[in-house]
């Protein structure tokens, strides 16, 4: 069963999709069910991932996350105290950060390479 804002990602194509219904069934592309991204907390690797929240500002780690064209942060979603949510698409060569117009209390970031990333 999926889950409101659970997001899937096609291991074939590559497909990305966000679930803004819970329902019943198995989201399926190219014929095979889709992989479930699982939301990551803890970075111990050498790039960081996890989101900075500081007031309106959300920054892709405690060091700035690299934005080449192999690796790169595609998308912030900040998450507000009244359920306000938004998303900023990224490319490579833009800041790996993002500003909202509110308080923001949860923030979460798609890289490319290494999924799906949710503050702590």
């Amino acid at each position: 069963m999926t889950k409101l804002n659970q997001i899937y990602k096609c291991e074939i194509c590559g497909n990305i999709v966000e679930v803004v219904h819970e329902a019943g069934g198995v989201l399926v592309c190219d014929g095979q069910p889709m992989k479930l991204l699982e939301e990551n907390t803890v970075d111990a690797s050498r790039e960081k991932h996890v989101p900075v929240i500081k007031g309106k500002r959300v920054m892709i780690g405690s060091i700035p996350h690299p934005m080449e064209a192999a690796h790169y942060i595609e998308f912030i979603e900040a998450i507000g105290k009244n359920g306000e949510r938004c998303r900023k698409f990224l490319k490579p060569g833009d800041k790996p950060e993002a500003e909202f117009c509110f308080e923001v209390i949860e923030a979460r970031e798609l890289c490319n390479l290494h999924g799906l990333w949710k503050s702590s």
